[in-house]
């Protein structure tokens, strides 16, 4: 099945974010001529939104009526329509009620609440109302997405809303559950901290080794050929890159081509490293407020880089002992708090004391100030459990 970037406006063929392209047969004749979007499920799973909305939108978008068997997985539009004229109209669809209005980036969970329209992006955190002038919008408001018990509604701080609309869900719900046991085999890599064979080195040396490479020529590599570099050499020019921006004052608003920057070099779950050398010291609680949506960026979804970051995070606190040591506790809810590092990843962390990035001794007190909050994300998750077992 031909596949298509989920924003047709980005050329990339790395394009991360994909969909099928819209399959439509026409059928009956006459006034009874209707058109069948095959594909309707798989499009709309893969742009992250219930496919009645999008069938909805065509319908209001061509002025006919709209059908729907979800028993059958049938979506269906009066009259005859085709493949390509939907193909255009999802486009609006997706810049209209998927697209984050600041980055562009198709993750973004759509929240009813009193009448309003939101949408929240999850690589920037970026929050913004959609236009209620569409038609489609009353159709959200009358049924909207349910909240996802799996979602930090939970957890015992905040909440989340995302998900199917309640109209679909009943049907998903089976088949969802009878995916879950494969996809746990498939996805079953070992993400142990023991096991993790790299690392940046953070020392004053080390960092001028790196400007030393980068001036004398490793920021002149051309860009077909950086992915056969070394790990060390594309790790120096993402370093490189950031500096830049940071020498330059463009730091804040450099977000989004640090993170292209990071994937490009294949170093997405490095560069939270790299990040925290640059950005952080003895005021690192305030840094990560400030710098969120840079750590958002790399760190969303991506245990590697959460690990990355608390490992950087160790070594921050080596060097700030004095300062930093005390605060390790509201330090590390910080970054649960701002999702930057997921509940699950900073719990094994807080089993797993290493000497990888410091002593194994300063690991352990760094681990012991940790407890209190490690210990009351245990608790929430025990407690979560047995209310989804009742």
């Amino acid at each position: 099945m031909a596949m298509l970037n989920v924003n047709r406006d980005v050329q990339d063929v790395f394009y991360r974010y994909k969909m099928p392209c819209i399959i439509a047969k026409v059928e009956g004749k006459g006034n009874g001529v209707k058109t069948v979007i095959v594909n309707m499920s798989d499009v709309a799973k893969a742009v992250g939104r219930p496919a009645t909305y999008a069938c909805k939108f065509f319908g209001c978008e061509l002025g006919a009526q709209t059908q729907f068997d979800l028993k059958n997985d049938r979506y269906i539009v009066n009259g005859s329509h085709e493949s390509s004229r939907l193909q255009d109209m999802l486009d609006i669809f997706i810049k209209k009620f998927i697209l984050c209005a600041e980055c562009d980036n198709p993750e973004t969970t759509m929240i009813v609440k009193r009448g309003t329209i939101g949408l929240v992006c999850k690589a920037c955190g970026n929050q913004s109302l959609v236009d209620l002038r569409h038609k489609l919008c009353t159709y959200i408001i009358k049924n909207p997405p349910q909240k996802d018990k799996k979602e930090k509604a939970t957890k015992p701080t905040k909440g989340r809303e995302r998900g199917h609309s309640s109209e679909e869900d009943n049907q998903n719900h089976q088949k969802k559950n009878g995916n879950k046991e494969n996809n746990n085999v498939t996805n079953g890599v070992n993400d142990s901290f023991g096991d993790d064979d790299w690392s940046v080195d953070v020392s004053e040396a080390a960092v001028a080794a790196r400007m030393n490479e980068i001036t004398s020529g490793a920021a002149t590599l051309a860009l077909t050929d950086d992915l056969e570099r070394t790990p060390s050499e594309r790790a120096n020019m993402l370093y490189g890159f950031i500096k830049k921006r940071i020498n330059a004052g463009t730091i804040m608003d450099a977000s989004k081509d640090i993170a292209t920057e990071a994937e490009r070099l294949d170093m997405k779950s490095k560069a939270p490293l790299i990040l925290v050398e640059l950005l952080c010291n003895e005021n690192m609680r305030e840094q990560f407020k400030t710098y969120r949506n840079h750590f958002l960026r790399l760190c969303h979804g991506n245990k590697k880089a959460q690990k990355a970051l608390l490992g950087a995070f160790e070594k921050t606190v080596e060097l700030h002992q004095e300062a930093l040591l005390p605060k390790v506790a509201h330090i590390i809810k910080d970054l649960y708090d701002q999702d930057i590092v997921d509940e699950e990843v900073i719990i094994e962390w807080g089993e797993h004391p290493s000497k990888k990035y410091v002593s194994k001794e300063l690991s352990k007190a760094i681990h012991k100030k940790a407890e209190p909050v490690i210990n009351w994300l245990k608790e929430a998750e025990e407690e979560s459990s047995e209310e989804e077992e009742e």
